[in-house]
């Protein structure tokens, strides 16, 4: 009776034939399964990518807020939707299996093939999404794979181990020779593709000894605890023990260097509220506003409105009234924090060459030691050599930076590959955007000197990176797993085989008559 319930659901919900299985013989029932497939596993590796892309939804976000003018968390909503579809897809597999298994026909419901389209239709428009407009994505997941590969390959075994009994059983249920050659074939080259890919896995974090951890730069301060680029974030930063902080320089009207971010036109709708102090400026620099006119500015409100990154919650209620009080920081402000803590500062300068002048007097009259300063832009690098010859110069190109005989890069985290190299010629390597855990783990491996990045508080607890093995205790996990795997897969085979004799046997068995014994 429990079977015949499970029988009905199974079909009810794959073909909408809840009483009695179809007795329709449709066309491409085998082309609708492998297509059922093919959305699976291309759904099952879009979410993949979306999280691995997780480390830079803020960029994402961004963008989004440029062209809408709306602070949302529009990568969650994606993440949502395309995990809701890969449910779907992986779930309408699993019932395509199961009715394989139980002898019942793959008939797909209309209405099911209407949303796979639907559904290949969003995947697509994703892919294409960001091979458009976020191309380094691509390296970001080509790094990853660097961290998942070994454990990919070991969730690949025992899939393979799990579906090899339908394999079998379709080998077994075939009558044509070329089918079961073919079938034979496939599962072979599928195996031994999976059985020996690590030999192809080169992973930073199978090494025999582990880099020091890397330090940490707080990217805007601490950007998940206070809002960006104001004095809290940067002091929150400081609770996560960071070796420097990371900020972006501005000049006012009346070229006073501050701290702030965005750029350019409505440059100051996101962080502050200037639609509310000036309505009818909104839309304006913030180099058209004068040093006053910025401290009229609320610089902390928005964050506990919008919650960009869903921390607030982990924010006492005094916190969160002192975040809603934050205004704009001058570059002086900084600079003593950072001379009292002797804390390093590294920037960007939104106007390079016009703002570089005010922003090295500002430096040089704060007082702080020279060497905490973390000079970065190009723009201007022959002067500030003149003017401050104790700043550390800090190059975002290889090249210019052994032109110069430098020996401190500041590159974004999708260089990693070309770490090891450039730290045996003892270049110190600061990666910027590093944010997730995985990433963190895998430059960690790698050698990174520092990084920059969002989420200081959660690395400052990290004693060690999220896997790291020695590559002979990996070799004994890998053949171990092969092995087991290999093993399964016979004792599968032999077991079915054994099952097909038995019951060609029983059926080519004549039935027993008991002789009538006469009257």
């Amino acid at each position: 009776m429990r079977e015949s319930i499970v029988r009905m659901c199974c079909r009810g919900i794959y073909s909408c034939h809840w009483k009695h299985p179809s007795n329709d013989k449709r066309r491409f029932t085998c082309c609708w399964f492998f297509f059922v497939s093919l959305m699976a596993v291309l759904a099952l590796g879009w979410m993949y990518v979306c999280f691995v892309a997780y480390n830079d939804h803020n960029d994402v976000n961004w963008e989004a807020f440029r062209t809408f003018s709306l602070w949302v968390n529009w990568y969650m909503i994606m993440i949502i939707m395309y995990a809701v579809l890969t449910i779907y897809c992986l779930l309408l597999l699993l019932f395509s299996l199961f009715q394989f298994a139980i002898k019942e026909p793959l008939d797909l419901h209309w209405l099911h093939k209407v949303l796979l389209f639907l559904g290949l239709i969003i995947v697509v428009l994703g892919i294409v999404m960001m091979a458009c407009k976020w191309k380094q994505e691509w390296s970001t997941v080509r790094l990853s794979l660097q961290t998942t590969a070994p454990f990919l390959q070991l969730a690949a075994v025992g899939s393979l181990t799990m579906i090899s009994w339908l394999v079998f059983k379709s080998f077994n249920r075939t009558k044509k020779a070329a089918s079961r050659v073919f079938i034979l074939i496939a599962l072979l080259t599928v195996s031994t593709g999976i059985y020996l890919s690590p030999l192809l896995i080169e992973s930073p974090c199978l090494i025999d000894d582990l880099p020091p951890k890397p330090a940490l730069l707080g990217h805007r301060g601490a950007p998940l605890l206070a809002p960006e680029n104001t004095m809290m974030s940067f002091r929150k930063s400081m609770e996560c023990g960071v070796a420097a902080f990371e900020t972006d320089v501005q000049l006012s009207k009346d070229s006073k260097p501050f701290l702030m971010h965005d750029h350019g036109n409505k440059n100051l709708r996101r962080t502050t509220n200037v639609d509310t102090v000036f309505p009818n400026r909104s839309n304006d620099t913030s180099s058209n506003f004068t040093w006053e006119e910025l401290q009229m500015l609320n610089a902390g409100d928005w964050f506990v409105k919008t919650d960009p990154f869903w921390s607030v919650s982990s924010l006492s209620e005094e916190e969160r009234a002192l975040a809603r009080n934050q205004t704009v920081p001058l570059l002086s402000d900084l600079l003593n924090l950072a001379s009292q803590h002797g804390i390093s500062i590294i920037f960007d300068l939104k106007n390079d060459y016009e703002d570089c002048n005010h922003t090295v007097r500002t430096i040089l009259e704060s007082g702080i030691p020279q060497d905490l300063i973390w000079w970065l832009p190009d723009a201007c690098r022959e002067y500030v050599k003149k003017q401050a010859k104790g700043f550390r110069q800090v190059y975002s190109n290889v090249t210019k930076m052994k032109q110069n005989n430098g020996k401190f890069l500041n590159l974004y985290y999708e260089s990693a590959a070309e770490i090891r190299n450039l730290r045996n010629e003892n270049v110190s390597i600061n990666l910027w955007g590093v944010h997730e855990r995985w990433l963190f783990s895998l430059v960690w491996c790698m050698g990174a000197t520092s990084v920059t990045t969002n989420t200081c508080h959660v690395f400052k607890d990290m004693s060690r990176p999220d896997w790291h093995l020695k590559p002979c205790y990996y070799r004994i996990m890998w053949i171990t797993a092969d092995s087991v795997s290999f093993l399964l897969m016979v004792i599968l085979f032999v077991v079915q085989r054994r099952r097909k004799s038995r019951n060609r046997i029983f059926r080519l068995e004549p039935e027993k008559t008991i002789p009538l014994l006469p009257l």
